[in-house]
């Protein structure tokens, strides 16, 4: 009898918790979406943070006037909800959504529009991120609280994009110019940063996570999922590994090699996204303040075009896009990836020649040494630092073959491993050869080409020298003009000819070797959250995009979403891992757990009800046995 019994107990058990999982989520369970990620911010002060990652966090929690549609990257409405050009394209106004608030309930108006844009207007650091927006605006004023009015010194297209995060005034006005540089931006313990994206920062541990919650009063609505949490991982695998394991929901930025580990794990979608990402070898090619005064150590070698020029022909870029990338993206050449079809040029002469290499450096006069090193014009041989990122597989990697491509013309390369917090100050300080970096690049072309300005080459203030966005410190006033120019066509055939023009004289100056464009390798688990947007439509990356697409609309599976992506979103299995897996930090974000979803507590919850229930029939058999045995001795 109690072998029967004990048999239906269990078997009720595990009948329960299939039940119990393919229920929606609790009103009391938050649902909690976890994405895993190699690098981690290096600030969540929007104009301190240069990181692609850091400004994931911004969009998340700062909405901009306008944003980027996900389906092609077209202007579309944010804080703004329509705006126009006058006749004479010198003043725009725009009208921004009733009813805005901050996350705090303070009304979001256009006051803090006019607050955001005059503190960028009138503050050195604060344009760094920002400069290029604001360069060509006269004045900014608000008619009314819902009503901004932006004069211009000539018509451009730029009005359209103009992506700068707008702050809440209430909140940073207390922040003077000077204290900014050095504001975290970080929330007080069990508080939340004030915002108006569709999430906000509650919690930060440095190189660990950063956790945030849904924002109820974001103007779309709230987001699907209650929090957000971002883990970092120190090395590729341990990240293939936490979506194996369920540690988290999705992984970002994949490294080629354990991509293609996940094909075949059961419940792991594996996603190539098209992105607007470059790669690049950067040079030192004089480095500078804004009024010319030299500042740094760099080689004089790497001044000499020839010797820039030589390198590139040096480096095979298609076999480290095999080699490094696994094939997924393609060799590079301008600053402008060709995601942007329609600016996108084929300069097409720098290809892999390492003869054509030797013969540039013999015929400039850097004679090949006895020991194999080349000979410079001044007597010093082609020894050269390469900064690398550490923090960064491809880029370690990258290192390797830049150096062994090197040394095959003549050039030995000293590899310098830094993170890339410390390598952005190096290079600020004008304190390399070369380096391996890259960036993403706005469907707007003027952020990118505006790196290249002489503008934004370093600049002093109080006695300190700070970085702004030129890291090659190319400073060519016909490039310049040519910016001025671009910037000032609203004929868009007409800007992408000048566009194009600058990408060809770039590809010849060599201020940089555009080594590769690159897919957004990214994999989630498609057991567990469904919903994801592409940008652009169909192909696009799922994260890290222009808008918060993904985040808005993601949620769990369920009977009812059925767990199939949205119609946009292309998932594109595809064809091991090198290193000992190394997992993160394992202080995990309170009081959120890892990898939590409505099957996780499901389960849990299954669990407990099959052991109370085993526990109380156990009891009642016990007391029945103690029955009968009294009843027998009697």
């Amino acid at each position: 009898m109690i072998r029967t019994l004990l048999a239906t107990v269990v078997t009720a058990a595990v009948t329960i918790a299939p039940v119990v999982i393919a229920q929606p989520v609790q009103a009391a369970d938050p649902v909690i979406f976890t994405v895993g990620m190699q690098q981690d911010i290096d600030s969540l002060n929007p104009f301190t943070g240069v990181l692609a990652e850091a400004y994931e966090m911004f969009q998340l929690q700062y909405a901009t006037l306008m944003t980027q549609s996900a389906t092609d990257y077209e202007p579309a409405p944010g804080l703004a909800e329509s705006w126009a050009e006058s006749a004479d394209g010198k003043t725009w106004t725009y009208t921004l959504r009733p009813g805005l608030l901050w996350s705090d309930g303070t009304p979001l108006t256009s006051a803090d529009v006019v607050y955001t844009f005059n503190r960028i207007l009138k503050g050195r650091y604060e344009q760094r991120n920002y400069g290029n927006y604001v360069r060509n605006i006269s004045s900014v004023t608000a008619l009314d609280e819902r009503t901004v009015v932006m004069t211009v010194k000539t018509p451009t297209p730029i009005m359209q994009r103009l992506a700068v995060y707008i702050l809440p005034e209430h909140i940073w006005s207390k922040i003077d110019s000077k204290a900014v540089k050095s504001f975290a931006n970080e929330p007080a313990p069990g508080q939340t940063v004030v915002g108006s994206g569709p999430f906000l920062v509650v919690e930060r541990r440095n190189g660990q996570f950063i956790r945030m919650v849904a924002n109820d009063n974001y103007y779309a609505g709230r987001p699907k999922v209650d929090e957000l949490v971002f883990r970092f991982y120190n090395n590729p695998d341990a990240l293939g590994q936490a979506l194996i394991k369920g540690e988290i929901d999705f992984a970002e930025g994949l490294s080629a090699d354990v991509f293609t580990t996940l094909e075949g794990k059961e419940g792991v979608t594996m996603y190539p996204g098209a992105y607007a990402g470059f790669n690049e070898l950067a040079f030192n090619t004089g480095a500078a303040l804004t009024d010319g005064t030299p500042i740094g150590d760099g080689n004089p070698h790497l001044l000499d075009r020839q010797v820039r020029l030589a390198i590139s022909h040096a480096l095979n870029r298609q076999q480290m896009v095999d080699k490094i990338l696994d094939g997924y993206g393609m060799p590079g050449s301008t600053i402008i990836p060709p995601l942007y079809t329609t600016l996108h040029i084929d300069p097409g002469t720098q290809s892999y020649d390492p003869a054509l290499a030797n013969q540039i450096l013999d015929e400039a006069g850097y004679p090949m040494g006895p020991d194999g090193i080349r000979i410079g014009p001044d007597g010093k041989p082609m020894n050269y630092r390469l900064f690398i990122r550490s923090d960064s597989d491809s880029s370690v990697k990258a290192g390797e073959y830049f150096k062994s491509y090197l040394a095959a013309v003549g050039i030995k390369a000293d590899i310098k491993p830094v993170d890339e917090n410390a390598l952005f100050e190096i290079i600020g300080r004008g304190d390399f050869d070369m380096f391996e970096w890259g960036w993403v690049v706005e469907p707007d072309p003027d952020y990118q080409l505006s790196t290249f300005t002489c503008g934004k080459r370093s600049y002093k203030d109080g006695g300190e020298i700070y970085a702004d966005l030129s890291d090659s410190f190319y400073c060519n006033p016909k490039f310049d003009a040519l910016y001025d120019a671009q910037s000032s066509e609203t004929d868009l055939a007409k800007r992408a000819e000048i566009v194009k023009q600058m990408q060809q004289m770039l590809y010849e100056d060599v201020p940089y070797v555009v080594t590769w464009y690159y897919d957004n390798l990214e994999a989630y688990r498609s057991d567990r959250f469904t919903g994801f947007v592409g940008q652009p439509e169909g192909s696009g990356s799922l994260i890290m995009q222009y808008g918060t697409y993904t985040y808005e609309k993601v949620e769990p599976v369920t009977a009812s979403t059925g767990g199939q992506p949205d119609s946009s979103v292309s998932a594109s299995p595809s064809p091991g891992a090198t290193d000992s897996v190394e997992s993160a930090d394992n202080n995990a974000p309170a009081p959120a757990a890892e990898g939590s979803s409505s099957s996780n507590t499901g389960l849990i919850i299954a669990i407990l009800v099959g052991l109370i229930i085993i526990a109380m029939l156990i009891v009642v058999i016990v007391r029945m046995r103690a029955s009968t045995s009294a009843d027998d001795k009697e």
